[in-house]
């Protein structure tokens, strides 16, 4: 018997192979240079390569200078997974990006759905997490603004599992998110220049507690910096639910009110926003106000709503990536942040006199 040996373009050739099966590319293969800085081997072997694809009918030829297309069977499908989104609180069953995040996956070949508890159902206790993803029949999951200690627990399990948004710094996940430390600054830094200095930035418990999370900690330091000793009053404390919210209102009004609200997620904003004009106080005439997310349907007001602006596109494709990788096998541990800006708007001006 014969040992046959494959060539080194052989050897090239199998592992592209394996790669256009499991779905790494579509549409277009990408170039000779990119392939060759993917994989170490030189442009000639790579050549070799890509012209055994041809041969076996997985590729064509675009013709000289265009890329070769990629031409699996009809009959080709890609690994699917089943995957779980365990999300915050039922609100986020209906937030637009989250919508959008499941319908990309679903289109991407994969089971996916909602799961029917969220962490707030769950009471954010780490121990009734797992039982409940114990109970759950899923190859992935992915964790809707996730707590620490809840991450933590997610990252020691052996089945995959990645962090959209929540306490993901220095968590041993893959994860995505906006980066907001800077727009952050930016926007503190414009409201001290309009004179304001009782600024108070209202987000929920988990963001608050055991320790402030970066943003809250970048807001507290900057205040700082710009001559304005942070305390409680600018990062106040408050029960993590509608009534304990509006209580909290109150009492900041009550004595001695702040001249500017950084309030995080739109539902809080407008939630806000109305209970304040109830009570005759409207920004930007009484109170400046910046909401620490973005949502399409600012664009409708007058005046615009200040706040910070982040794109959720690149972070939906980062989690398809994630998964689609996740089902071919292939190790993705990389954590992707995307950097927000401040947009002004129209809901803050100068310190009433």
């Amino acid at each position: 018997m014969t040992l046959q040996l494959s060539s080194r373009a052989e050897q090239v050739a199998g592992y592209l192979k394996s790669e256009l099966l499991g779905g790494r590319w579509s549409g277009a293969m990408p170039g000779i240079l990119a392939l060759e800085a993917h994989l170490g081997v030189n442009r000639n072997t790579i050549h070799a390569a890509l012209h055994l694809l041809e041969k076996q009918g997985l590729l064509e030829s675009g013709g000289r200078g265009r890329a070769r297309r990629i031409t699996l069977p009809n009959s080709f499908k890609p690994p699917s997974q089943r995957v779980t989104i365990l999300l915050y609180e039922d609100a986020d069953r209906k937030s637009h990006y989250m919508v959008e995040l499941l319908h990309a996956i679903q289109e991407s070949g994969h089971a996916a759905e909602f799961a029917s508890r969220t962490l707030r159902d769950l009471g954010m206790d780490v121990k009734r997490v797992a039982n409940f993803v114990g109970k759950t029949r899923t190859d992935a999951w992915i964790i809707k603004s996730g707590t620490r200690e809840i991450l933590e627990w997610f990252s020691e399990q052996q089945f995959p599992a990645f962090a959209f948004f929540g306490r993901r710094r220095q968590v041993a996940l893959p994860n995505t998110g906006p980066e907001k430390s800077e727009a952050c600054s930016i926007a503190v830094g414009r409201l001290v220049e309009l004179g304001h200095r009782r600024i108070v930035m209202l987000v929920r418990e988990d963001r608050r507690k055991p320790k402030p999370g970066a943003l809250e900690q970048t807001f507290l330091d900057i205040l700082r910096k710009l001559g304005v000793e942070p305390g409680p009053y600018n990062l106040p404390d408050w029960k993590n639910d509608a009534a304990g919210f509006h209580h909290c209102l109150d009492s900041l009004f009550r004595h001695t009110p702040p001249t500017a609200l950084f309030i995080d997620e739109v539902p809080l904003f407008f939630a806000a926003q109305h209970h304040l004009a109830q009570q005759g106080i409207v920004a930007p005439r009484d109170v400046s106000m910046i909401c620490l997310d973005s949502d399409p349907g600012f664009t409708w007001f007058k005046p615009s709503i200040s706040h910070i602006h982040w794109s959720p596109d690149p972070m939906v494709r980062r989690v398809v990536d994630w998964t689609n990788n996740v089902a071919c096998g292939r190790e993705d541990r990389s954590r992707r942040q995307f950097k927000a800006k401040f947009v002004p708007g129209g809901t803050i001006g100068p310190v009433r006199s």
